[in-house]
């Protein structure tokens, strides 16, 4: 979600007929971690064009009920309406409050808990989502495979944990169970 500005070829943008809850929606699993595993899988280089974009499993609109968009919808807001810049996106959303503050601590939180509420709408259990954020995790640091491994290390040298996989595990946990 970006205000109104040009972009180039590299930056497709998909303009949508829908509802802004819908599109908040949307905008979510675009951005969930669920989605980017499934991304990976199949691009081949660098570069996402469009023609791979309408090939990927996104949530169908008609899966999204009113608790779910009910949970989504808050968070999404929070986590975009950052800048007065959006403010169009805001009043889109019902909201007419100030952008809300950058605190990265609990745009993690945040993010995590989209993380973990995507992955169950995608059918997923617990093991199968610590397989995603981490191979590792699940076969044992001698396992070859890999998926985060940027956000990964990147953590570990910031934070001294792989800070998403716990969040997004504690949300799960929370969420659901």
């Amino acid at each position: 979600i970006i205000p109104k500005v040009g972009t180039g070829n590299s930056a497709p943008i998909i303009l949508i007929d829908n509802t802004i809850d819908l599109i908040s929606c949307l905008f979510a699993n675009f951005c969930s971690l669920i989605f980017d595993y499934i991304a990976r899988q199949k691009i081949g280089g660098a570069n996402f064009n469009l023609f791979i974009v309408k090939q990927l499993p996104v949530i169908s609109p008609e899966e999204y009920t009113e608790q779910i968009i009910k949970f989504i919808k808050p968070r999404v807001l929070e986590l975009v309406y950052t800048s007065h810049d959006l403010k169009p996106f805001a009043v889109d959303m019902d909201y007419t409050g100030e952008p809300f503050l950058w605190d990265e601590d609990r745009r993690a939180i945040l993010r995590a808990e989209l993380d973990a509420y995507y992955a169950k709408l995608y059918g997923l259990d617990r093991d199968e989502l610590r397989y995603i954020l981490d191979p590792q995790d699940v076969y044992g640091d001698d396992f070859p495979g890999e998926t985060f491994r940027v956000l990964k290390e990147g953590e570990v040298k910031k934070y001294g944990e792989y800070r998403t996989r716990r969040l997004v595990l504690e949300a799960w946990d929370r969420l659901w169970w």
